[in-house]
């Protein structure tokens, strides 16, 4: 829900996280930050407790990058420094 509350504000100054957990409902938000025009990340299957979330996400097409929790907070970084 927060997610498609705020992609039709911030658009494509937005950066949309899914991190390990179970369900779907990350991967609905996370198809309006990229239709938005936003940038999505997902953790990796090997870094998550549960990939179902991620998953998701992954397999609805919705995500730009797949990461390992290391590369997480330096990719992160990166695309911040981009919207600014």
């Amino acid at each position: 829900v927060t997610f498609q509350s705020a992609a039709p504000v911030y658009g494509g100054r937005m950066i949309g996280v899914v991190m390990t957990g179970m369900g779907n409902d990350g991967a609905l938000g996370l198809a309006a930050v990229r239709a938005a025009g936003g940038h999505v990340v997902a953790q990796d299957r090997e870094s998550s407790v549960l990939w179902g979330m991620p998953k998701a996400a992954v397999d609805a097409g919705v995500v730009h990058d797949v990461v390992t929790l290391d590369l997480l907070a330096p990719l992160l970084r990166r695309l911040a420094e981009g919207l600014t």
